[in-house]
């Protein structure tokens, strides 16, 4: 995948853009170990990118090597090193906060941004988040635009992109989401798109896919089998993980084609609950790359 700067100057009409496999490390979160076996399990199985998860502070389980989330009181350069040791890249970081609650969220995105260029991760990912109980939908706004302009101001300088992610109550619609998205006019901000949630929320996710197409910068690859389908399409925003790639209602050749067309090069991070799920989607995904061409 090419830089920052490169992907930005690239525009349509042009030389389509690079399409990548990662996955998120969300996938080893039942198996109680620490980022570094997550970075490991996934380069032998053969993805070329991962997505580790941060956190503020410090907290029992991953102190204990019980969890894969990093604090980012750590040396950023602890996955850089567990990544380069094992042969992978960073497509971003899963860096999700409230944004509505900036209280929380402006200086984590700030330390995030900070930890993201220094560990060299591109993106980072987040939503708006459970939303604070006493606001009205125009206070969420304006809260939510402080939050995304403190992080951008940050961003900026180090070439960071912030991906938003379809997710919660405002952007489980493309008409929420751009509205999200329009509240600061940063080149730095643009869209973490969600195959799962989308769907889960109602939209047909091909669809709103070729909105964003544009402004995208990261893309979770998240399938929703035919059973959570049934139970939840049209009742929720979103879901943690999916089922594997290939096992679910997404048409991944779809997606492909069009983040082929994207002006940016973009990574499927796969977002799965177990290893064997990810062993599973990253050999679907790369038969589908193959045949996209």
């Amino acid at each position: 995948m090419d830089t920052v700067d490169s992907r930005n100057a690239r525009r349509k009409g042009e030389d389509m853009g690079k399409v990548g496999i990662g996955i998120n490390l969300e996938y080893v979160r039942h198996e109680d170990k620490p980022m570094e076996w997550g970075v490991e399990k996934a380069a032998r199985l053969g993805y070329e990118y991962v997505e580790p998860m941060v956190h503020w502070g410090r907290e029992l389980l991953s102190e204990a090597g019980y969890f894969h989330s990093v604090s980012m009181l750590d040396d950023p350069l602890r996955i850089k090193r567990a990544c380069e040791k094992e042969g992978v890249k960073l497509s971003g970081l899963s860096s999700h906060c409230p944004l509505c609650k900036p209280e929380i969220s402006v200086e984590y995105l700030k330390q995030a941004v900070r930890f993201a260029a220094e560990c060299g991760a591109p993106v980072l990912n987040s939503d708006e988040g459970p939303k604070p109980l006493w606001t009205t939908e125009a206070e969420d706004h304006v809260l939510m635009r402080y939050t995304l302009m403190e992080a951008a101001k940050l961003a900026e300088p180090r070439g960071i992109l912030i991906g938003i992610e379809p997710h919660q109550q405002y952007s489980k619609s493309p008409k929420g989401l751009d509205k999200i998205h329009a509240l600061v006019d940063s080149p730095v901000i643009g869209i973490n798109f969600d195959t799962g949630n989308s769907y889960l929320a109602g939209e047909d996710p091909i669809t709103w896919l070729k909105h964003v197409r544009d402004r995208l910068v990261h893309l979770h690859a998240k399938d929703i089998s035919v059973q959570q389908s049934d139970a939840e399409r049209g009742k929720v925003t979103g879901t943690p993980v999916g089922c594997a790639c290939g096992e679910g209602v997404v048409d991944w050749e779809q997606v492909v084609r069009v983040c082929r067309e994207a002006p940016r090069d973009i990574v499927l991070s796969v977002e799965c609950g177990t290893v064997d799920q990810a062993e599973r989607s990253v050999k679907y995904l790369k038969a589908i790359l193959a045949k996209v061409g």
